[in-house]
């Protein structure tokens, strides 16, 4: 589906919300789609503009919508974004617009919406960010092939990748019901791990803890049970992106995952950040996908579409940080530790959602897919630590003084991701981070 560039994206216009106009990840030219509450109240939806969270309930209230964009903002009222996702992309881009003319500096709708500025905005440190939707179902792709081919460097394989790797989007269902939003600490997961040269397992916390740098993919209207979706009808389909970090207990995930993969390794904690970045929002950052290293066999038919070729693709720069409790006890700021790009990606999001619905899954709104770990080619763009420290045999240094192989209790992991192109503003996704934090055995 191509989104076509318009007044929404343009680089000179300015906003009368003042935060949204400096160094910002939610400038006008972003709005991304959220749930919010403030001081308990009942959560509902909103949008990011710049340090604020602008209440679509209460512009509702205010009659400034109309059309598709008031029938998108009404859906919005409840806690979950899940019935405005359902509708589509038709009026999510059309909400988009008019709130775009609603919160610019020199329009004419504007003057109708600046002087309810106190009823309309409200400070993001004020408010409690939610998870944007119900997730019904979480698959987690294996999209990032030098992540793909690391792996079995480290495990010895011969060639790293198994044969059916440039052929099959290859994935797995995690679970939805432990996916939880920027700033929910995650417990460390107890489970039967193999350690070092072990050869029977034990049963205790994980000793390898680990993330992944992920690029997750919200579903909006889905499909009936039966009905695949085509490649070139895919993109109607995304609803918006976020970060997602697939937190990996590796001695765990070492033991159990012969015959049929990860299980209790994967399932304990997954982190996301709280906005929805819409499919227009990023219109200015795709690109086309990467040529297919020569000798790689092309997709079959019902994987390839020359559109999806020629714009599928994204260009985000995203990366990794990390803040020990040894950098806030010397008031350090976080330290990046991984810089990568979403380019690197082996396969489109629009050939996840055909490989996933081609047997007649049926997708539901609300669905989301991580993209698998986004590993560039050179050590400093890996998207985990087992790749950065070689399985823990090589030592990550810190400002702080402190070395790290693994993700220790009190570390803090944040994942960012920026859209940027000259000519056009530069958008942001928000923090996704959370505290590795002690578990509790049984």
């Amino acid at each position: 589906m191509t989104i076509r560039l318009d007044e929404t994206h343009d680089a000179k216009r300015q906003s009368w919300v003042a935060s949204a106009n400096g160094h910002t990840d939610f400038p006008i030219q972003n709005l991304p789609l959220g749930v919010f509450s403030v001081r308990g109240d009942t959560p509902r939806g909103g949008v990011a503009i710049g340090d604020e969270v602008f209440d679509l309930k209460a512009a509702c209230d205010a009659k400034l919508f109309s059309g598709d964009a008031e029938k998108a903002a009404r859906a919005a009222y409840a806690s979950t974004l899940n019935e405005l996702m359902a509708l589509g992309a038709g009026p999510r881009a059309t909400l988009r617009k008019q709130l775009s003319a609603l919160l610019a500096a020199d329009t004419s709708e504007s003057s109708r919406a600046q002087p309810l500025a106190a009823k309309l905005l409200h400070k993001v440190t004020d408010c409690t960010l939610h998870l944007p939707a119900k997730i019904g179902a979480f698959t987690d792709f294996f999209a990032g092939i030098t992540h793909a081919e690391n792996g079995g460097k480290r495990r010895g394989s011969n060639p790293p990748l198994n044969e059916n790797y440039r052929y099959v989007p290859v994935a797995y269902h995690s679970r939805a019901s432990t996916v939880r939003p920027t700033g929910v600490a995650v417990r460390r997961p107890y489970g039967q791990r193999l350690a070092g040269n072990d050869k029977l397992p034990t049963f205790g916390p994980c000793l390898k803890m680990d993330f992944e740098l992920e690029f997750g993919v919200w579903v909006g209207n889905g499909n009936a049970w039966g009905e695949p979706i085509p490649i070139n009808k895919a993109g109607e389909h995304i609803y918006g992106y976020c970060m997602l970090n697939d937190w990996s207990a590796r001695d765990i995930q070492r033991w159990e995952s012969a015959p049929l993969g990860p299980f209790l390794s994967k399932n304990f904690g997954t982190t996301i950040s709280p906005w929805m970045v819409t499919p227009e929002a990023l219109a200015p950052f795709r690109i086309a996908q990467p040529a297919r290293p020569q000798g790689d066999p092309k997709p079959l038919d019902y994987l390839w579409d020359n559109t999806d070729q020629r714009e599928g693709a994204l260009d985000l720069d995203i990366e990794v940080l990390i803040h020990t409790e040894g950098m806030r006890a010397k008031s350090m700021p976080p330290q990046r530790i991984s810089v990568s790009n979403t380019r690197h990606l082996y396969w489109t999001v629009a050939q996840m959602v055909a490989h996933h619905t081609c047997g007649g899954c049926n997708l539901e709104p609300g669905d989301i897919f991580g993209s698998g770990t986004i590993s560039g080619p050179t050590p400093e763009n890996y998207g985990s630590i087992a790749e950065l420290s070689f399985d823990g045999t090589r030592d990550i240094p810190l400002a702080s003084g402190e070395i790290r192989r693994w993700v220790e209790d009190g570390d803090d992991i944040i994942l960012r991701a920026h859209g940027r192109r000259d000519g056009y503003a530069a958008i942001g996704f928000g923090d996704c981070c959370a505290r590795m934090v002690a578990g509790k055995g049984v």
